[in-house]
């Protein structure tokens, strides 16, 4: 009867705690969502942003945290991924992979203020990039790869070695086992650490404000030539993201419906991480399923 009543009371706190989390992210996003919501329209994302004076809009804001975003995991990815399948696969339980798990964890816990400082001096100033596109991608680079390495090597673990002797009583190789039956079953691992990633990349800003600058050159998006000053597709050009433009509308305060601004731009980049990661929930759960033969 003790262990009945411990096991219930134990169970009615762990519920507690869950209601409390759920309860306070609810109530950020519910205020998020209901403050910002009715402020945006078609005018405000599909018009520029406005320097001095009320009704600009954050178009350029949101193609540019939506194209960091794309290089970022591009660069990140088959890097993070490489890195991974090494550690999880092939190194030995020895110093030196101690020292590289240390240096992860040590790179992961690094202030994004500091990630970007240590970008400035090294791809705006001694690369010669200047404040870019190409400079906030490499500088988040810096700052994913931990979390996306970390990740990715733990699915990969996660994936029973019951499939790996299957596949070497087959007589694949063990790269063939990797590449057809481990990372297939490690996908949803995997996609879970790129939307985590992804979250960071989308709501970053100390990092940018150094690396991809705090204006934005003027955009053609007809031109889509990424040698063009003024093309789109341009990853030498200044690029102002929705998180530094909320930090810069809430500091600088110019413009007069800056409140508005910051509000509407808030509820937009909490759609923006959630349609995210809806959308690349359903593409992973799609692969697996293709790459797996599983059904759900």
């Amino acid at each position: 009867m003790k262990a009945k009543r411990n096991d219930k009371i134990a169970t009615g706190v762990i519920y507690f705690l869950v209601a409390i989390v759920v309860l306070i992210l609810a109530g950020i996003l519910g205020n998020i969502l209901i403050t910002g919501v009715p402020h945006m329209s078609w005018h405000f994302l599909s018009s520029e942003a406005s320097s001095y004076q009320a009704g600009g809009g954050v178009r350029d804001q949101l193609f540019n945290s939506i194209y960091l975003l794309i290089l970022t995991i591009v660069i990140s990815l088959p890097i993070a991924l490489g890195a991974a399948i090494y550690l999880a696969e092939y190194a030995r339980d020895n110093w030196f992979t101690n020292l590289i798990r240390t240096t992860i964890e040590i790179l992961s816990s690094l202030p994004s203020i500091v990630v970007g400082l240590f970008g400035y001096l090294l791809f705006v100033v001694q690369f010669g990039f200047g404040f870019s596109i190409i400079s906030g991608a490499l500088a988040l680079t810096f700052f994913n790869l931990p979390i996306l390495t970390s990740n990715i090597e733990q699915a990969i673990k996660g994936v029973p070695d019951s499939q790996r002797e299957a596949g070497l009583a087959l007589g694949l190789s063990n790269w063939k086992i990797i590449r057809g039956i481990v990372l297939p079953a490690a996908l949803p691992g995997i996609l879970t650490g790129i939307i985590l990633s992804a979250g960071r990349i989308f709501g970053e800003a100390a990092a940018l404000i150094y690396t991809a600058g705090q204006s934005g050159s003027t955009i053609d998006y007809s031109n889509w030539n990424p040698f063009s000053p003024t093309s789109f597709l341009n990853v030498m050009r200044p690029a102002e993201t929705l998180a530094v433009h909320i930090w810069k509308v809430n500091t600088e305060g110019i413009i007069p419906d800056a409140t508005i601004v910051s509000a509407a731009t808030s509820a937009l980049l909490i759609i923006v991480v959630i349609l995210f990661n809806l959308g690349a929930r359903a593409l992973g759960n799609h692969l697996y399923r293709k790459l797996t033969a599983a059904k759900s």
